[in-house]
C-alpha cells in the first residue's frame, strides 16, 4: 500500500481509480477519458503511459504521456512530480496541452530542459453548451462524411491542421497516422461537412472525443473562399445537433483567444466560456 506522496506509471488494474479521477472534470478531460475508455491503461493500446500521483495512498492526479503531455486534475505537487518524470524520460511529445494553470506550471518546470517551444498558446477559452441555439437554424446541407469520401475530406483536414498548428500533418511519416485518425472519425460517423456544387468542401468539423457525459468538437474549418458569408454559425448549429442528439448531453470545444471570428460564431451558437486551456507546441 502506498502511504506517502508518490508518482508511478499506472497499470491496467488501476483503471477504475483512473476513471474516477477523470470523471471529476468530464468536460475538460473528455479527450483523455475517451481514449482510456476505449484502450484502458495498457501503454501500447493507449498510445502512451498514464502517470498517477498519490496522496496518502489515494490516486488524486494523472498525467497522460503520449503524443501529447496532458496534466489531469493535477495539483501543484503532482505537477512537480510529473515534470521530474518527464524531464528524466526526455521529450517524446509534440505538445503539452491541458487546463491553463497546471499546464503553465508544467511548462515552466520543463522549459529549461525542453525549451524553446515553437509556440505557446497561453489562453485558449474552453467553451460548452448543452442546448441548441435560439434563432439559428442548422444548415440542412451539413451531413456526415461517407466512408467513400476520404479523398474529398482529406485536403480540407490537412489545410485546417496546417493553418491551425503551423506545420503540416503530412510531415514525418507522410501523413499515415493523421490519415488513419481522419479515417477513424469518418468511419465512426463523427466527421461532418458541407460540399459545394463542385463537390469541394465548404465547411467541415469533427466530434473528436466522445464519452457518455461530454464530447469535444474539433477541426472546425471554412474554406477561405467561403469565409465571411455567414456559413459558419448555421453549419456549427448542424454539427451541434448531431453532437447533442447522437453523442453526449454536453458539447465542448476550445479555441485560440486571438481567433475573434470563431469565438463570436461559437457564442452565437450558444457556447459559453467555462475555463481555459494552454497549449505548448514543439
Amino acid at each position: 500500500m502506498l502511504t506517502q506522496t508518490t508518482s508511478r506509471v499506472l497499470e491496467p488494474s488501476d483503471l477504475d481509480a483512473a476513471l474516477a479521477v477523470l470523471d471529476r472534470e468530464p468536460v475538460a478531460n473528455a479527450f483523455v477519458t475517451s481514449r482510456v475508455q476505449v484502450a484502458g491503461l495498457d501503454p501500447w493500446r493507449l498510445g502512451g503511459e498514464m502517470w498517477g500521483w498519490y496522496e496518502d495512498g489515494i490516486l488524486t492526479s494523472l498525467c497522460y504521456a503520449g503524443a501529447n503531455l496532458v496534466p489531469i486534475c493535477a495539483t501543484p505537487r503532482a505537477v512537480r512530480a510529473f515534470a521530474d518524470r518527464a524531464r528524466r524520460a526526455g521529450r517524446r511529445c509534440s505538445s503539452i496541452v491541458g487546463p491553463s494553470e497546471p499546464t503553465t506550471q508544467l511548462w515552466r518546470l520543463l522549459e529549461p530542459s525542453w525549451g524553446p517551444a515553437r509556440e505557446v498558446r497561453a489562453h485558449q477559452p474552453l467553451m460548452v453548451t448543452d442546448r441548441m441555439p435560439d434563432g439559428i437554424s442548422p444548415d440542412p446541407y451539413v451531413r456526415r462524411v461517407r466512408k467513400d469520401e476520404m479523398e474529398t475530406i482529406m485536403p480540407a483536414c490537412v489545410a485546417m491542421f496546417t493553418e491551425e498548428v503551423g506545420v503540416s500533418p503530412l510531415a514525418g511519416d507522410g501523413g499515415l497516422l493523421y490519415q488513419a485518425r481522419v479515417a477513424e472519425l469518418v468511419g465512426s460517423g463523427r466527421s461532418f461537412a458541407r460540399l459545394d456544387a463542385h463537390g469541394k468542401v465548404m465547411f467541415k468539423a469533427e466530434i473528436g472525443a466522445a464519452t457518455e457525459r461530454a464530447c469535444q468538437i474539433q477541426g472546425v474549418w471554412v474554406a477561405p473562399e467561403y469565409r465571411g458569408q455567414g456559413l459558419a454559425a448555421p453549419a456549427m448549429a448542424a454539427v451541434l445537433r448531431y453532437a447533442l442528439t447522437d453523442v453526449a448531453p454536453v458539447a465542448s470545444l476550445y479555441v485560440n483567444d486571438f481567433n475573434t471570428a470563431a469565438r463570436r460564431t461559437y457564442r452565437r451558437v450558444g457556447f459559453r466560456e467555462v475555463g481555459a486551456f494552454t497549449s505548448v507546441l514543439f
